[in-house]
C-alpha cells in the first residue's frame, strides 16, 4: 500500500494507527523527538510482527521535517499517507497574561509544521493512489462557549488557539488537494486517550480512533469527524 509517516508518535492514537494501518499493508516511519520513545514504539511493533522504522525529528522545524522527509523518502519509498498526532503543549496558558509577540509559538506544530509536512510531501501524494492527510485534533479548538471555559480551567489557551487554527489549515488544504484526489481528514477527540497520561477511568480506547482514521482514509467521503468520551459533550 507505501509508506505511513507516523509524525508525534506515541503511545496511544498514534500507536494503535501505525497497527491498524500495518494490517492493511503499509510500511511505517515513526517520527518523534523522544528517540526512547520512538525505540519502544518499534519494539512494542516488533512484538506483534509489524516492522516499523524511527526517525528523531523536531515538529516545530519546517527545515528538520523536510531532511527527515527526505531520509524516509531515500530508505522507505514514496510516502502515500501522513498520520499528524503532534501538538504544542503548554507554550501558552492565560492569553491575557502572555506577550502578543509570544502567541505564534502556540502555531509552531500546529500550523507551521502541519503545512511543512503537507508541502514536503505533496508531490509523493500525487503520484500515489488513496493518498491521504490524517490529522488528529482536540476539541478545545471548537468554536463553544464550554470550549472556551475548559480551556480557561485548564489554562490550556495556547492549545485551544493551536487546535482551532488546526482545524482550519485541514480543511482549507482539503479544499485545496480535492483536485488531485489527495484524501484530506480530521479527527477531533472530545475527552481523554486510554494508556495516556492524562487518561481517565473511561477514556477512549486508541483503537476505536484508530479504526475512524481507516474508515475516513477508506471511505474518502468526509473531511472531520468527532469521537467522544462518555460524559463530555
Amino acid at each position: 500500500m507505501g509508506v505511513l509517516i507516523v509524525f508525534g508518535y506515541g503511545p496511544g492514537i498514534s500507536h494503535a494507527t501505525a497497527q491498524r494501518f500495518a494490517r492493511e499493508g503499509y510500511s511505517l516511519a515513526l517520527v518523534a523527538r523522544d528517540a526512547d520513545g520512538l525505540a519502544n514504539g518499534v519494539a512494542r511493533l516488533a512484538a506483534e510482527g509489524i516492522k516499523a522504522t524511527a526517525y528523531p525529528s523536531d515538529a516545530r522545524d519546517p527545515a528538520k521535517i523536510r531532511a527527515t522527509i527526505a531520509s524516509i523518502r531515500e530508505e522507505l519509498g514514496t510516502v502515500s499517507a501522513v498520520l499528524w498526532t503532534a501538538f504544542r503543549g503548554g507554550v501558552v496558558t492565560d492569553v491575557l497574561a502572555t506577550e502578543p509577540e509570544d502567541v505564534e509559538a502556540a502555531f509552531d506544530v500546529g500550523v507551521k509544521g502541519l503545512l511543512a509536512c503537507v508541502q514536503a510531501v505533496l508531490e509523493d501524494l500525487k503520484a500515489s493512489p488513496a493518498a491521504a492527510i490524517l490529522v488528529a485534533n482536540g476539541a478545545l479548538g471548537e468554536h463553544t462557549s464550554q470550549a472556551d471555559a475548559f480551556s480557561k480551567l485548564l489554562d490550556n489557551d495556547g492549545v485551544a488557539l493551536e487546535n482551532a487554527a488546526k482545524s482550519k489549515l485541514v480543511g482549507l488544504i482539503a479544499e485545496r488537494l480535492r483536485e488531485f484526489e489527495i484524501y484530506v481528514g480530521e479527527v477531533t477527540i472530545a475527552g481523554s486517550i486510554k494508556g495516556t497520561a492524562t487518561a481517565t477511568p473511561n477514556a477512549i480506547e486508541p483503537a476505536t480512533v484508530a479504526d475512524t482514521f481507516w474508515a475516513l482514509a477508506h471511505n474518502r467521503d468526509k473531511t472531520r469527524t468527532r469521537i467522544v468520551q462518555p460524559g463530555f459533550a
